[in-house]
């Protein structure tokens, strides 16, 4: 048997080839008590590679609590005793921390100086988005401000940034497709030698307006902080007040800013906190698909090195000196290298299913090309994930609530990672993909309705007092009933998110569309082949209209067996080609492709414009 691999076509499209590997099945493993079995009997190991040090700067083997530490047993040891690389959060962290806790900062924001790139009004730092500063050709905005801690009264004498009468931080808007938004969400910087907040600096305020509860983000931190195998960040509500000094007329008093939750920031200061290698390598994933993106990855001291493309793809937050991750990528972009060989030299497998695992269970489809931060310690070859933007976590009642398209399709269970070079070869080792379904059984047994729904409960006591209430309620989505009935259905997501996980290893994987070529005469249609657990013979299904509802249609065909279909030359317009496969059992599969309406995301379908001259060019769209 053969198996698919992906590759690059000469528009930079992902695209699948062939290669051979040996036969294996995902499905046919044996049943839940033996899947948590092998959970328990791999938690705490590296999987089946070798191990030369520890992941982060504690001792490697240490223990630090039976809830969360490093803890590890005699029965997790390989057969040599070799030292183990997986990763540990510091459980200390999370002690004695109260999820439904608010704390109240007051923030008084005024101009500063050009050199500092805060010589801005309050409105101006409100007024731009991500986008508008590239189109601006600037950097973002800031503004100088006074953090402090306090209570519904006012600032507190025991709180940080009492006496301060001189700013001690910086503040700008985060975040990428949210800074559109009417509520921005703030990143204040708390300026050195000014102190910090439980050890912090950064101090990222998130309003979370796409999300209707408000408490999703944390939710998942939170949830997260339970699992031994996955590291998780603090969080915290917040409820803000703003005193603004930029602008003349102003009234001088703090104004009610509303919710906000705090997500701890994770660089060299977070790593450290979580007793990592501080001086490691860490990148923020923005949009990357483990590619070797040969003409953007390089070294910083190449003359041709352009830092904003770089960070297009990922934003460095450690180590600064690319040489190992452009390693890793020449390793694991090399097909002649099986992918056990770079799983055991680069990655843990532990990391990585746990962390797919937990994605699946909540839902998090945003998540199979960015959200994440790559981590490696200094002196390791070793990489690993770190969860980071749970949005749209959950979010299935809501979705379905606008009658949105979000989490359909191929984005639920593991067809949503297949377009991943890094996911898709680890999907396609036998070994992983055990240790990947024991993960989701373990995992889910951390997410039971019971302990979601005392969790839902505590938030919705702090949340739903500042969402129907001014400023939060002019810009909730949601109305109370429909609250209710989304709070109340949260807790039994995981179950669904766990038969759709089981539902797609049953399914062909997605698979890409072509853009249409003329040939003889003719208009030629192509597309990648999909990919079988089983390896069942698969058909196509295609399907040509001139609107993305099919209405009209102007090609049907079924049955297919080759990866090619044909028509006359077209007239000149916008065409809608859908291909969906179907294996010998009957389940079927859509392509990667899709077309962007107000409604959503409309699947397995790829709309293409022939023009005047003949000229054949795919939509375009902006990703997130």
């Amino acid at each position: 048997m053969k198996n698919r691999i992906l590759q690059l076509d000469g528009a930079g499209k992902h695209r699948m080839g062939r290669r051979d590997k040996k036969r294996w099945n995902i499905r046919r493993l044996a049943g839940i008590m033996g899947a948590v079995m092998l959970a328990v009997s791999l938690t705490g190991c590296a999987g089946t590679g070798e191990s030369t040090g520890g992941a982060g700067t504690e001792a490697a083997g240490e223990t630090e609590s039976e809830n969360g530490g490093n803890e590890r047993s005699a029965s997790n040891k390989v057969a040599k005793a070799e030292v183990s690389e997986s990763l540990r959060d510091k459980a200390t962290l999370y002690e004695n921390r109260d999820p439904a806790s608010v704390k109240t900062m007051y923030l008084t924001v005024s101009s500063g100086n050009s050199s500092e790139n805060t010589d801005h009004t309050w409105k101006e730092i409100n007024s731009y988005s991500v986008y508008d500063y590239e189109d601006m050709g600037v950097e973002r905005y800031q503004v100088e401000g006074i953090v402090q801690e306090g209570d519904e009264n006012g600032p507190t004498e025991d709180g940080f940034g009492y006496y301060s009468e001189t700013p001690n931080a910086t503040v700008q808007v985060r975040g990428q497709t949210s800074s559109r938004q009417a509520q921005k969400n703030y990143k204040i910087e708390i300026k050195k030698n000014k102190g910090t907040i439980e050890g912090q600096r950064t101090i990222n305020l998130n309003k979370h307006v796409s999300d209707g509860l408000r408490f999703r983000n944390k939710l998942c931190f939170d949830l997260l902080s339970e699992i031994p195998q996955l590291l998780s960040l603090r969080t915290q509500f917040v409820h803000l007040y703003v005193k603004d000094e930029t602008a003349s007329g102003t009234s001088g008093a703090f104004e009610d800013y509303g919710l906000y939750t705090q997500v701890e920031q994770l660089n060299k200061t977070g790593l450290k906190n979580h007793g990592l290698d501080s001086q490691g390598h860490l990148y923020k994933i923005n949009y990357f698909e483990f590619f070797r993106y040969e003409d953007v990855i390089k070294l910083q001291t190449d003359a041709d090195y352009d830092e904003k493309k770089f960070s297009e793809l990922l934003e460095c937050k450690g180590n600064n000196d690319n040489t190992k991750l452009i390693q890793m990528l020449d390793a694991l972009n090399d097909y002649s290298i099986p992918i056990g060989t770079i799983l055991d030299t680069y990655f843990d497998r532990e990391n990585i299913a746990y962390w797919m695992a937990f994605q699946i269970l909540v839902g998090n489809v945003d998540t199979n090309a960015r959200n994440v931060y790559l981590y490696s310690p200094l002196n390791s070859s070793r990489w690993y994930l770190i969860p980071w933007d749970h949005d749209v976590s959950f979010m299935y009642d809501e979705y379905n609530l606008y009658e949105y398209s979000e989490a359909a399709g191929w984005q639920m269970g593991i067809s949503n990672y297949w377009g991943n070079v890094l996911f898709n070869r680890c999907l396609k080792e036998e070994d992983f993909c055990s240790l990947l379904n024991a993960a989701v059984e373990d995992v889910k047994g951390y997410l039971s309705s019971e302990h979601l729904s005392e969790l839902v409960e505590k938030y919705r006591s702090v949340t739903e007092a500042y969402v129907y209430s001014l400023p939060d309620r002019t810009f909730e989505g949601l109305t109370q009933a429909q609250y209710d009935r989304v709070a109340d259905g949260l807790p039994e997501l995981v179950e669904l998110y766990y038969q759709r996980y089981l539902d797609s290893l049953e399914k062909p994987m997605p698979f890409f569309i072509g853009v249409p070529q003329t040939e003889d005469g003719k208009m030629v249609y192509n597309w990648d082949p999909a990919y079988d657990f089983d390896f069942e013979d698969i058909t196509y299904h295609v399907e040509l209209s001139d609107d993305y509802t099919f209405s009209r249609k102007l090609l049907d065909q079924d049955g297919i067996r080759v990866n090619r279909a044909e028509t006359d030359i077209l007239e000149p317009g916008q065409y809608f080609l859908r291909i969906t496969a179907k294996n010998e059992s009957g389940q079927e599969q859509t392509a990667f492709d899709y077309y962007i309406t107000d409604a959503g995301k409309q699947y397995g379908m790829l709309c293409f414009y022939v023009g005047e001259d003949g000229e054949i060019r795919r939509d375009e769209y902006e990703e997130g």
